[in-house]
């Protein structure tokens, strides 16, 4: 059932960013951005671009030092969110790169929250044309073991994540 809740433009911007890998100087690399989140507007009716919820590239290895426990870091314990995360994989024959749709609703999130994110989850998906990976989380316990991340990526063939072994 849809909800109605239309997506901003800046989260459809975002996104584009995020899957277009075009050749970039190192400048604009260190602004892409590596996982973000979204969330409801003040008045339920969009879906927006979350301030100041987002880990960007240069912030690896400077003020981040892991960005997935830092991407699992920004969801909150006690509300939905969606997120995009651009994970870095390993498997044993390539590198690979792949954006992750993920759809964070914590057992302790309000049931109206849950509702609402969950009807309103088409809306933003549609506008996320090729995305490969789609994950519904449903606690920490489901998300903070990168090893399940790299289950949803490629199974068993999944050596690493972010350069960490799993």
């Amino acid at each position: 059932m849809a909800s109605g809740v239309t997506v901003n433009d800046e989260v459809i911007k975002v996104f584009n960013d995020m899957k277009v890998r075009k050749s970039s100087t190192p400048e604009e690399i260190k602004k892409r951005k590596k996982a973000v989140l979204f969330c409801l507007s003040g008045d339920k009716r969009q879906i927006i671009v979350e301030e100041s919820k987002q880990i960007l590239v240069g912030d690896i290895g400077d003020t981040v030092e892991d960005p997935y426990t830092s991407f699992v870091k920004l969801l909150p314990l006690n509300d939905c969110r969606y997120a995009l995360y651009d994970a870095t994989y390993e498997t044993k024959e390539s590198k690979k790169e792949d954006l992750v749709f993920i759809f964070w609703a914590p057992e302790s999130a309000p049931l109206k929250s849950k509702m609402i994110y969950a009807s309103s989850k088409d809306a933003i998906k549609k506008k996320f044309t090729g995305i490969k990976h789609e994950w519904q989380v449903n606690g920490l316990d489901d998300i903070k073991d990168r090893s399940t991340l790299g289950e949803k990526l490629g199974g068993n063939v999944v050596v690493s994540l972010e350069g960490k072994p799993l």
